[in-house]
């Protein structure tokens, strides 16, 4: 069974920009450039019924290209945490698609998303970084100031089960027109 989501790649030249992020905090593991994606809809383990029918759904979207936003560095978690990330603006184009996925992965037959969408990209997984490490971190680094990029598409990608970060093999792209 593949383990799939839908997201939107990062353009390898925003990424090598958010890869100055890298490094500095200790407990990180830092994900590869190539495979830094804003995750829209998590599917996880689906049969391959399932997976035809989520990807026969999707290539029924019809939404235009749009900008997608960086806010700046975060991480998950809270008191321990989990992730460091970079935050995505929530654009009405961006919270549209992400809401059509969730209703077209529903319609296939999947579990309604108990996580609120909160759009972002992870630069690292953490492990054993302190959350006064993590402030201190977050607090040295401002934001990405005008980093944005036109989404021309969306994929679907998979993954290998417990294997946090990638790689990421694209199983379909769909254009955004």
């Amino acid at each position: 069974m593949p383990r799939l989501f839908t997201a939107i790649e990062v353009p390898e030249e925003v990424g090598l920009i958010l890869s100055g992020y890298r490094g500095g905090l200790s407990g990180a593991r830092w994900i590869d450039v190539e495979n830094y994606h804003i995750t829209l809809r998590f599917l996880g383990d689906v049969d391959e019924e399932t997976a035809q029918e989520a990807a026969y759904l999707l290539g029924k979207v019809r939404r235009a290209p749009f900008e997608v936003t960086f806010e700046g560095p975060d991480a998950f978690g809270g008191a321990r945490p989990r992730s460091l990330i970079v935050k995505v603006a929530p654009t009405p184009a961006l919270i549209e698609l992400q809401a059509e996925h969730e209703r077209l992965m529903r319609r296939a037959g999947l579990a309604a998303e108990s996580r609120k969408f909160t759009p972002h990209v992870t630069l690292a997984r953490l492990r054993d970084a302190s959350p006064r490490a993590v402030a201190d971190y977050l607090g040295l680094r401002g934001g990405p100031p005008g980093l944005s990029f036109r989404a021309e598409q969306f994929v679907i990608y998979s993954s290998r089960d417990s294997v946090g970060g990638g790689p990421y093999v694209l199983e379909a792209a769909y254009p955004l027109r």
